[in-house]
């Protein structure tokens, strides 16, 4: 299939890499900004166009690899073009979004953190897909499944649920790290420091429920550590805030009874 790829972001340079490594061409790249577009398609072979408008009658797959907010923008401008197959790559942003651009359409959905200076195996990344018509379906799990061996379909209100539990799990853990270096920094002391701490608790994320290797103050219902500790960000008082909600909503999965007696 000729495909055509809209965005130059993270997603999209490893998917566009990921689509000609599968042996699908990615003929033309559009950006924003179309500096970033060039860029793109010079790194994977592809033409850059200026302007959605000049994809060429040949794509048969348009793929919409744009931050959530812009994407029925994107999709507005696509030539209209019968049975030609239009994709976007959003958890968020639900398959009806694109209805009214096309008869073929649907979401090819990387469960995975991307950054382009950053390598890694497409072939392992979650897909989790849905089409409009079981034609569309058929088609975008035939381009999926030659991306990864982890393909399945999942409905909007299913991918959005992915995609906040994904939040959780890198974004918001990925802040908490920050928020530790910070307060290491304040004390001239290294974040290398904490590195063999983050690499055994993902460990035993890997191996082992979440829920069942849980460690911590919290977790004991520690009341004079984590006030201590709350005392010692006293120069943060967002920091406090969110220590206080974290740590009270640890008490109350692990010992609720004490937590309702508060």
């Amino acid at each position: 299939m000729k495909i055509a790829i809209l965005g130059s972001g993270n997603v999209a340079s490893h998917l566009s890499k990921a689509l000609i490594k599968a042996g699908n061409p990615v003929m033309q790249v559009w950006s924003r900004h179309h500096e970033n577009a060039v860029n793109l398609a010079l790194e994977i072979g592809a033409n850059s166009i200026p302007d959605i408008k000049d994809i060429s009658e040949s794509i048969e797959v348009v793929i919409i690899a744009v931050s959530d907010n812009a994407i029925e923008n994107v999709a507005s401008q696509i030539p209209v073009k019968e049975n030609r197959l239009i994709i976007h790559t959003s958890g968020t942003t639900a398959i009806a979004i694109l209805q009214k651009f096309g008869n073929q359409y649907g979401v090819i959905y990387p469960l995975q953190t991307f950054s382009k200076s950053a390598d890694l195996d497409f072939s392992q990344v979650p897909l989790f897909i849905e089409g409009n018509t079981a034609s569309s379906l058929d088609k975008i799990s035939n381009i999926a499944s030659q991306l990864s061996a982890k393909v399945q379909p999942a409905d909007s209100q299913t991918r959005a649920l992915l995609h906040v539990s994904a939040v959780f799990a890198c974004n918001f853990t990925n802040h908490f790290y920050t928020i530790a270096q910070q307060i290491l920094q304040e004390k001239n002391l290294s974040f290398d420091l904490l590195r063999p701490l983050i690499q055994e608790t993902a460990n035993k994320a890997m191996l082992n429920l979440p829920s069942t290797v849980q460690t911590g103050p919290a977790k004991r219902n520690d009341e004079l550590t984590m006030n201590k500790h709350i005392d010692l960000l006293s120069s943060h008082p967002q920091w406090q805030v969110i220590y206080h909600l974290i740590s009270q909503d640890i008490v109350k999965k692990y010992h609720p009874q004490q937590a309702e007696d508060k």
